[in-house]
């Protein structure tokens, strides 16, 4: 099985800028070990499992949450069984039909 799962999720209570709490979150993304494209709108990860995802959300949440009184989150998912490798793979193919 193959979840892809694109997420932002940050503070609206610290200001214009809140970099330094997404550099926080793609931490956990990043020692997770799961494939991950950040992006400037949000990040993809790609897990096993719809549980793994939902977890990595829930940790993120977790690393805000001390010190921030207000959180927004946004979280799509693309389940499919079958193999991984979709993050990429799916980016490939559309590149593929573009070149002439």
């Amino acid at each position: 099985m193959s979840v892809l799962m694109e997420f932002a999720i940050f503070p609206t209570d610290k200001g214009e800028s809140v970099s330094a709490y997404v550099a926080r979150v793609l931490e956990l993304v990043r020692a997770s070990g799961h494939p991950y494209q950040l992006t400037a709108m949000g990040t993809i990860v790609e897990t096993g499992t719809m549980a793994e995802a939902t977890e990595l959300l829930n940790r993120a949440y977790a690393a805000l949450e001390p010190d921030c009184r207000r959180v927004y989150a946004t979280a799509k998912f693309d389940v499919r069984t079958g193999p991984t490798g979709r993050l990429e793979a799916k980016v490939r193919s559309v590149r593929e039909k573009l070149e002439p």
